[in-house]
């Protein structure tokens, strides 16, 4: 969804980069380890003495549905996901359920038939089980599945459910260094539907 579908850097890194300042920590080494993760293990990872990991990522949820601001779909989006046959593609992501209908909605795309959110596994990206879980409720196998990605964490996580990655890196500030195909958006693509009902990503005629 952030990065993929959204871009919420902005405001995701408003709130973090004050949670990180208030711990004392390194913000400008910190920011690059929190995006595609979900925030209680961010938090979890760093052992910081006295820190409760879920109850700082509940504050930092209730902080970002406060601070929507400059979230919005990325190019393309709204009118690619349309294209979608609605019981064909979901929603995996890090973030927890309330934030990601917050943010879906201000960008004003709908919420999906189909949502994965943090609440629903035990661990996190890089760990696969989010894009398997996804995969399941489709009804599909991992492997007939494409996922789109923007961070290092998600992209591991695709590989290792054995699904086809693209990488979108319209909210990077340097190239990302892949052996996936790369969209910048999805400005100059659209889904096509086969004669046999599978889907892929065409560019469109110029």
């Amino acid at each position: 969804m952030d990065g993929t579908i959204i871009n919420s850097i902005v405001a995701a890194e408003r709130v973090w980069g004050d949670w990180a300042r208030s711990k004392g920590l390194d913000v400008e080494k910190f920011m690059p380890t929190m995006h595609g993760a979900r925030g209680v293990d961010t938090i979890g990872k760093l052992n910081l003495p006295g820190v409760d990991p879920i109850a700082e990522s509940a504050l930092i949820m209730e902080a970002e549905i406060a601070d929507l601001e400059g979230v919005v779909p990325l190019p393309g989006a709204i009118e690619f996901l349309a294209s979608l046959p609605p019981d064909r593609w979901a929603i995996v992501t890090s973030s927890p359920l309330r934030l990601a209908h917050a943010r879906l909605a201000v960008a004003g795309i709908p919420v999906p038939r189909f949502i994965v959110t943090a609440e629903d596994v035990k661990v996190g990206k890089p760990d696969p089980q989010c894009y398997i879980l996804g995969a399941e409720r489709l009804g599909l196998r991992t492997s007939d599945c494409l996922v789109f990605e923007d961070v290092m964490a998600g992209i591991k996580a695709g590989e290792a459910a054995g699904a086809d990655v693209v990488v979108i890196t319209a909210t990077h500030s340097h190239p990302v260094e892949t052996p996936h195909p790369t969209l910048p958006n999805y400005e100059n693509v659209r889904a096509h539907i086969e004669g046999n009902g599978r889907m892929s990503v065409v560019r469109k005629a110029s």
